[in-house]
């Protein structure tokens, strides 16, 4: 369940003492007649390209804290989603060493932000990739791109209301769901407090504690908090100390009950509905203990969860475990599919009181550029090794319901965040 990273595609880095600033040329410039500003805005096309040689265009610093592997990682996931780069068009000068760079991609227009050391050599110690707006792309190019990615993928994009999806695979395919699996926590509670059984402020005294993500594991037992910071904390932040302490104060049976009332087509998968903290004890457990789990009815797995705590996993041994690759992830681990999820927003749309979509804007899972189009958008994600999955609520200028799910598993190798971050870029920005 961890973080969906940042809300900007970025990789940056600025030398000790330099300074934030930026420049500009046009792309025609012989280079003898460019300045060291100008001549790296134009190393940013090799760089993209993995054509550069590191040494020469970046400064030591910024190699040390992003070495070239890296940085060719992260230039290849750019260039598998938008095509190769192209060209410089625009440069805007903020300053000798620093200016906003525009480059044209095949498929998209990417803007980010150059800084410069002030010697002749004038090598790049600071690089934000700022966004990425896709032009000329299409369905079929985005489908082929998730059909490609190992491991089983699922995807949906379209009406929540049932007309026809703008993008489907695998809709029917449950997928594990990692901390998106939160939001039928919120929308539990957002049904309670909708009916007048709880309110927002209410107090609740810290009492329970899980595993990161989040930051509530460190902080002080019986620290009074209400329910709004829990759940926006929760959603936000992913924290799985909040999630585990709103489990608790709804109940277990309450969230399963709710759960089966949003009509999920495989309930049974889902129970008992797990804490964060009974999901890693789990995967932490011995081989027999995770089998038995594995294999079991709700009934002996209810059994088990119920035994977790006599003999518990440690941070370290579970830390261990999963750094050995992905674990069980086709069995222990929240699931739901492209219909699940939508139901379950159908269900929030009419049962749960309006500050539970507030709550899930706080994040909105996407850069500024790709959520224009949109007059609200609410995200959750969530994660373990080898389990990726990204859902959006979007409702357009129109105040039409869109459902954006993404799911990607692979019980071989972890995947990576920002791979499906890029394609949910490409899929909202596509017409409709």
């Amino acid at each position: 369940m961890l973080r969906i990273l940042a809300l900007i595609l970025a990789f940056a880095l600025l030398a000790e003492n330099a300074q934030a600033q930026i420049a500009e040329t046009g792309p025609t410039q012989e280079t003898a007649t460019m300045t060291p500003l100008e001549r790296r805005a134009e190393d940013i096309v090799l760089v993209l390209n993995q054509q550069a040689n590191t040494d020469e265009v970046f400064a030591p610093a910024f190699l040390q804290a992003i070495p070239e592997a890296q940085l060719n990682q992260i230039a290849q996931q750019f260039t598998d989603q938008f095509g190769p780069a192209l060209k410089v068009v625009e440069i805007d000068t903020r300053s000798d060493t620093a200016a906003a760079v525009t480059v044209r991609m095949e498929r998209a227009i990417g803007r980010l932000n150059l800084s410069i050391e002030s010697d002749r050599e004038g090598r790049i110690n600071g690089l934000q990739l700022l966004e990425f707006t896709p032009v000329n792309d299409t369905v079929e190019q985005i489908r082929a791109d998730l059909l490609a990615l190992d491991g089983k993928v699922s995807a949906y994009f379209g009406p929540l209301d049932g007309g026809s999806p703008t993008l489907s695979i695998n809709a029917g395919a449950q997928m594990p769901l990692g901390s998106a699996m939160k939001l039928y926590v919120l929308g539990a509670l957002g049904e309670e407090i909708a009916k007048g059984k709880r309110a927002w402020d209410d107090i609740v005294v810290l009492n329970t504690k899980s595993f990161p993500s989040g930051q509530m594991q460190d902080w002080p037992m019986g620290s009074p908090v209400t329910l709004h910071t829990f759940a926006s904390l929760m959603i936000s932040t992913s924290d799985n100390t909040a999630t585990d302490q709103l489990i608790r104060v709804l109940g277990r049976d309450r969230v399963e009950e709710y759960m089966r009332g949003t009509d999920h087509s495989a309930a049974a998968l889902n129970t008992p509905w797990l804490t964060t903290r009974e999901l890693f004890l789990i995967k932490g457990s011995s081989q027999q203990s995770l089998e038995a789990y594995s294999d079991g009815s709700p009934q002996l797995r209810a059994a088990i969860v119920g035994r977790l705590e006599d003999n518990p996993a440690t941070q370290d041994q579970i830390n261990a475990k999963l750094a050995e690759g992905p674990v069980a992830i086709e069995t222990v681990e929240w699931f739901a599919n492209s219909g699940d999820l939508a139901g379950l927003f159908r269900t929030m749309r009419t049962t749960s009181d309006p500050e539970a979509f507030r709550i899930m804007s706080i994040n909105p899972g996407l850069p500024a550029n790709a959520t224009e189009a949109w007059n609200y958008l609410g995200f959750k994600g969530g994660s373990e090794t080898g389990v990726l999955n990204m859902t959006w609520l979007l409702t357009d200028a129109q105040g039409r319901d869109h459902l954006l799910t993404l799911s990607w598993a692979n019980s071989e190798a972890a995947v990576e965040t920002q791979t499906l971050l890029l394609l949910a870029q490409r899929i909202v920005s596509l017409p409709r």
